[in-house]
């Protein structure tokens, strides 16, 4: 790892291998060196959580072999020093333990602080060194050991001890870069204004993927009449999250565009 006291280091460039010059989410590799810098933070990684995307390419580009998608995430772990897929381009979020945190870190953390980190893996510094033999490859929460770094602009919540690890990805959202705004208000008020608005009307979003489902959580609890989860062809799990989550769940296939039709409110196909 390069000096921790050199410029830049807030935001993480002197974790940057290659290609010289560019943010972390931009960098092909990380470096993933458990030594931290003064205002860096070590987390033990207890647990990743894969974005829904990147899990749904991978499981589908393997053909559904969860050995193969286990393999294909450990390795590109382990050549970028992230969890950062090279074809959607996202990654997702973890929750370890605080192990170590720099004299001038800025973030609050304590060791023993058990976080859910609030930026994406895309750019947090990662090694795992358990091969993660305990996942089956199977779903998007990943058992895991080893480390990640978070740099003074990354964003972590210290979590609740009473809510099981395996809830707290699910319900913990991300942004892509440190140091980004908080949103001024939850996604609850927002889906609540959004209702309002339509009258209590029908409402559809994407179903596939854990923030779709938690939407349509909200707008039910916001009193929407009408909830309908889009979920691609194939979509499995997320159809089986949107049909919970929703009151109705349509499978599209990619290239779909759909608009709501008359009073009735159905959705209709208007693929091009």
């Amino acid at each position: 790892m390069t000096d921790g006291t050199t410029g830049g280091t807030a935001i993480g460039l002197h974790r940057v291998l290659e290609p010289a010059g560019v943010l972390p989410q931009a960098a092909h590799r990380l470096d993933a060196d458990p030594r931290i810098g003064p205002d860096e933070v070590r987390v033990a990684v207890e647990r990743l959580n894969l974005d829904a995307a990147s899990y749904r390419q991978l499981h589908t580009a393997h053909g559904g072999d969860a050995a193969a998608v286990r393999a294909e995430v450990l390795r590109i772990i382990g050549e970028r020093g992230k969890m950062h897929n090279p074809v959607t381009g996202s990654g997702g979020m973890l929750v370890g333990v605080v192990e170590e945190a720099g004299p001038d870190s800025p973030l609050g953390l304590k060791p023993g602080d058990r976080v859910a980190t609030l930026v994406s893996l895309t750019l947090t510094p990662l090694a795992v060194t358990d091969g993660l033999a305990g996942w089956d490859g199977r779903s998007e929460q990943v058992p895991a050991r080893g480390h990640a770094v978070l740099f003074a602009l990354s964003i972590a919540a210290v979590l609740p001890g009473d809510v099981p690890v395996p809830a707290r990805p699910v319900g913990a959202g991300r942004v892509r870069r440190p140091g980004a705004d908080p949103p001024r208000r939850g996604v609850a008020d927002g889906v609540r204004r959004v209702v309002r608005r339509g009258r209590a009307g029908g409402r559809g979003a994407g179903a596939a993927g854990k923030s779709g489902c938690l939407a349509l959580a909200a707008a039910r609890r916001a009193g929407a009449s009408r909830l309908v989860g889009l979920v691609p062809d194939g979509g499995g799990g997320g159809a089986a999250g949107g049909v919970r989550a929703g009151r109705r769940v349509v499978r599209a296939a990619r290239g779909t565009r759909w608009r709501w039709r008359g009073r009735s409110r159905r959705p209709v196909d208007r693929r091009t």
